[in-house]
């Protein structure tokens, strides 16, 4: 009986971990793309805005194609999702090596990368987690995924720095490309076996779980809990955009070297690894909607914070530590909140439209960003206009309808893994 007992934790603790290496790769990689911006521009002459319009367009195809994968996933399965998308990303960094021009940088970054990306990430990959879990360990597996991403971000910038420092940026898009090929096999260990399908036990999302897709869209479009997350949302993509696209620019502003935007990433994934491990264990103590209230807020102090400090190696790095603590936590308590709401049937399809939301933000996050950097010569106006949104997002939260976890019905003692 132990032993029966053991053997699907023992398979689901794979899933988890498969799903948490993919993410690792995919995020990684497009977490670093930032530090290809001077050497793009450098060998390619294209500018700063043509660049970042490239990468602002890749933001709003990697939401866009979030929903797209994820009906998909929950219609066919997730293993020809994530094969396409590991080719997909792989064409894309290998294409980006060879193109001259502002369209094909778009297709290169903007289409392919970020589509290949987009088929690795958040919502298929918690989506086919989420359906063979209980609802009491969804949440720290969705933490625990999520900090794959932020480790994939702490490795892979640095790593992707030191390649373009010692052999270039083509040969650092090689070695990005050889990473997202490794995702197939892992892909297959991840969907290995049947699928469960088992609803959601919140109350009322067994209901909604059995209702064919349309209908559970319908439904969700009525509910305002659901936007106020979609809001939130588009507040935590322009933020996370923004700096992973013009933290570099913003470290050579104060004439410090590019080692100190690489080791500022790095940190921010590592901090983040922590972050997420914690939001995913407290999503199942606290209602979800105070932790996401929390993490917003934290954001606008931080960057208060910053504004009024020198701008030293130090500062980068301190500021880095907080951001990082907060940085993907908004993914467990939003993709939990949503498994609330609607049950975790159409979870990849449902969180990859919240997902679309916040890439609209990571669009102007990116290009708003090159444009106010070519306007004013800084980007001091996005830091007031980052800090703003991270303000209204944490208290556009607090009215969402969430019942108590279950871990703090059931006690203490309950357990999470």
């Amino acid at each position: 009986m132990e032993a029966d007992a053991a053997a699907p934790r023992e398979g689901s603790r794979h899933i988890v971990l498969a799903a948490a290496a993919i993410l690792l790769i995919t995020m990684g990689a497009r977490q670093s793309l930032g530090l290809f911006i001077a050497p793009l521009n450098k060998a390619t002459g294209l500018g700063i805005v043509a660049i970042s319009l490239a990468m602002a367009i890749g933001q709003f195809v990697w939401g866009l194609a979030q929903p797209v994968f994820g009906v998909l996933a929950d219609r066919c399965g997730s293993g020809a999702v994530l094969v396409a998308g590991a080719l997909a990303l792989a064409a894309g960094a290998l294409l980006t090596t060879a193109v001259a021009s502002e369209p094909g940088l778009i297709l290169a970054i903007g289409i392919l990368f970020a589509a290949g990306a987009a088929a690795g990430s958040f919502s298929v990959l918690i989506g086919a987690t989420a359906r063979r879990l209980p609802a009491e360990r969804r949440a720290f597996a969705s933490g625990f995924i999520n900090a794959g991403g932020s480790l994939g971000q702490f490795l892979l910038a640095p790593l992707s720095q030191l390649i373009i420092a010692t052999f270039g940026w083509v040969a650092a898009l090689y070695a990005l490309a050889l990473a997202a090929l490794a995702t197939i096999p892992l892909g297959w260990r991840l969907v290995h076996g049947r699928e469960a399908h088992a609803a959601a036990s919140a109350p009322g999302a067994g209901e909604a779980a059995a209702l064919p897709l349309g209908a559970q869209l319908r439904l969700a479009a009525r509910d305002r809990s659901y936007w106020c997350l979609h809001l939130g949302f588009f507040t935590c993509g322009f933020h996370i955009a923004f700096l992973v696209t013009h933290l570099p620019g913003e470290v050579n502003l104060c004439a410090l070297p590019a080692s100190v935007a690489a080791g500022s990433l790095a940190i921010i994934g590592l901090a983040n690894v922590a972050g997420s491990l914690a939001i995913g264990w407290l999503g199942g103590i606290y209602r979800m909607k105070w932790l996401l209230f929390a993490v917003y807020f934290t954001r606008a102090v931080a960057i208060a914070v910053y504004l009024l400090m020198p701008r030293t190696a130090l500062t980068f790095y301190l500021f880095a530590a907080v951001l990082g603590l907060t940085w993907l936590s908004t993914v467990p308590p939003t993709a939990g909140l949503v498994g609330k709401l609607f049950g975790v049937r159409y979870l990849a399809t449902l969180f990859g439209l919240t997902l679309l939301s916040h890439q609209i933000g990571g669009f102007f996050g990116a290009w708003l960003g090159g444009i106010a950097l070519v306007r004013f010569g800084d980007y001091g106006w996005m830091w007031y206009a980052d800090m703003s949104l991270a303000l209204a997002a944490a208290f556009v939260n607090l009215p969402i309808r969430e019942a108590r976890p279950l871990r703090a019905a059931r006690g203490p003692a309950a357990s999470l893994a």
